[in-house]
């Protein structure tokens, strides 16, 4: 998910193995294991297949938040709504890629198209591919997470160039239950459910907003996106580190800009980086250059060339959104 707004301020089959027999992984150290890929497909689909309702907690550092969804699956596709329980509220509302941001204390609704905004438990992208290319993903343990049993599966990266990823898969569903950004012994951020229940009706009436009678006096920001073929944006990303390729280019309307933003869009099928490419404004001063902080594995690197300001935000270490920032370069559109 890509968790930050700029503007503020993310296949094989079993492997049969025989009592006497290791994994593949372990005679192997560069080879995933069969098995766990196979329970990561699980683990993009099954919250695409399940309705559930639950309470998860995120935390990074000093930080914690709390957050109530509940999530249906129907013949309409899936609708969900999710609220942050911690510090000004939040609600939003989602009916499969449609998405609306209800902030009662600035009286604002944000509506956007989901293009790469990853939410808990589905941080996965669908279809996953190539994430072999980048990381080595293990079969761990089993543990119990919310009462329920759960296997563990690692993601090992290959480089320094990105993020480890543990998950924590109900043995069921393949509903993920935990997950923690590894920067290799180290919890960058994790996610959790406290309490949650899977399957089972759910009352539709759950799944409005308790601020949709109001809402309609507050303003309304609509983050509209075209989408461009590639190369049109007139941009281009010369130094992406091994794994990560384009996937998207496309104009977007973002809160707070006076014009549409460049957004050029990469990804290793796990770890999701976007550019943003703003020409420098008369009557505002650039940001400072540099690299920055936000928060979990979110960093941010902005830079400027050719009258444009370069904003590179991604879930990635900072030296690789520093990478991809500064490989950033304009080029004559034919």
């Amino acid at each position: 998910m890509t968790r930050i707004a700029l503007t503020r301020g993310a296949l094989a089959a079993l492997l049969l193995l025989s009592a006497n027999a290791q994994p593949v992984f372990a005679q192997h150290p560069s080879s995933s294991s069969p098995e766990a890929l196979s329970w990561l497909q699980k683990i993009a689909a099954a919250p695409r297949q399940y309705n559930y309702v639950g309470t998860f907690v995120y935390s990074s550092g000093n930080h914690i938040e709390t957050s109530r969804i509940i999530h249906l699956v129907n013949e309409e596709g899936e609708h969900e709504r999710s609220v942050v329980l911690d510090g000004p509220p939040r609600e939003v509302i989602r009916n499969n890629d449609e998405m609306r941001c209800y902030l009662p204390e600035s009286k604002t609704v944000v509506t956007e198209k989901r293009w790469l905004r990853k939410v808990f438990p589905a941080l996965l992208p669908q279809p996953l591919s190539n994430l072999d290319e980048s990381y080595i993903v293990k079969k761990g343990g089993q543990e119990r997470v919310s009462d329920y049993l759960t296997q563990v599966i690692e993601l090992e990266p290959r480089d320094d160039k990105r993020y480890g990823q543990k998950l924590w898969v109900d043995v069921d569903t393949g509903l993920l239950l935990k997950a923690a950004v590894m920067d290799k012994d180290r919890v960058v951020e994790q996610f959790v459910f406290t309490d949650l229940k899977i399957g089972g009706e759910i009352d539709k009436e759950l799944l409005k907003s308790r601020y949709a009678g109001k809402a309609a006096e507050w303003r309304t920001t609509n983050l509209v996106s075209s989408t461009m073929r590639s190369g049109k944006l007139g941009w281009q990303v010369n130094d992406a580190p091994p794994g990560f390729k384009k996937i998207i280019e496309m104009k977007r309307n973002l809160s707070g800009k006076s014009g549409p933003v460049g957004h050029i869009a990469l990804s290793d099928g796990l770890a999701a980086v976007s550019v943003f490419i703003e020409p420098v404004s008369k009557d505002i001063p650039p940001p400072a250059e540099g690299l920055y902080h936000s928060r979990g594995a979110i960093n941010i690197y902005s830079r400027t060339a050719a009258d444009n300001v370069i904003t590179t935000v991604g879930e990635v270490p900072p030296a690789t959104v520093m990478q991809i920032g500064n490989s950033v370069t304009n080029h004559k559109v034919h």
